[in-house]
């Protein structure tokens, strides 16, 4: 998972925080915890999911959970009274509050006026992933480019992959042999199956849209859309 927001860079792949270029320096709880928030955004994780997800399997007390989250805002120079990003929600937990935009992987995101280059992406509550790469995998694990950490997910669950070679360009997901399977419009797929605009992928409990757009496509709506207007004439 690639995140940025206002001149930061989050990149779990690489565990590696950046400002403006400069690689800035948190603890790997810290770090840890920042990416829980930002895969979690905007909603509240408590602190209890925290603790075990830090701390799996040891009794800590809050200050611990407190301290990193100090860490954090330290290294955004976030103000705890007027949160740019981490926002405290007494006795309950944290959530991440900032507008954040996300990639696939490790390649920069692309601009929306890439005039005929086809644009692939995923959303996923308040998330917006831009797909970029061939093949991007999905999955809990904090090294997949798409990083869904709810349950139901398996560490490697499924990936899409992306052909945009040639006039056609296309997009298929397969999965990786998850536990609980992955479903394109509560059809379960065996294998591989192609992605069209605006269905639902439902991996575990969480469920995405997938979107495509390419000028070619916009323009053939168009003409469909004209067409009909001046039959229904």
């Amino acid at each position: 998972m690639r995140v940025q927001f206002a001149d930061f860079t989050v990149d779990t792949g690489t565990r590696q925080l950046h400002r403006a270029g400069d690689e800035l320096h948190l603890s790997p709880k810290a770090f840890d915890l920042l990416a829980l928030l930002l895969a979690h955004r905007p909603e509240v994780v408590d602190k209890e999911t925290l603790r075990d997800r830090l701390w799996p399997g040891t009794n800590v007390v809050d200050t611990n959970l407190n301290n990193l989250v100090s860490e954090i805002r330290s290294a955004l120079d976030d103000d705890p009274q007027q949160p740019r990003f981490v926002r405290t929600v007494h006795r309950v937990g944290f959530a991440f509050c900032g507008t954040a935009a996300e990639a696939a992987s490790g390649t920069a995101l692309r601009s929306a006026a890439e005039g005929d280059t086809p644009r692939f992406w995923l959303l996923w509550n308040e998330r917006t992933i831009v797909l970029v790469d061939s093949e991007t995998v999905i999955g809990r694990d904090p090294k997949s480019a798409i990083w869904i950490d709810v349950p139901g997910v398996s560490r490697r669950h499924a990936s899409i992959r992306l052909d945009t070679s040639g006039d056609r360009h296309t997009a298929e997901i397969k999965d990786l042999g998850s536990t609980n399977g992955t479903f394109v419009d509560d059809r379960r797929v065996r294998g591989a199956a192609p992605l069209d605009d605006g269905q639902t992928i439902r991996v575990g409990e969480a469920t995405l849209t997938f979107r495509a757009w390419s000028s070619a496509g916009a323009a053939t709506k168009k003409i469909r859309k004209v067409s009909a207007t001046r039959r229904d004439r």
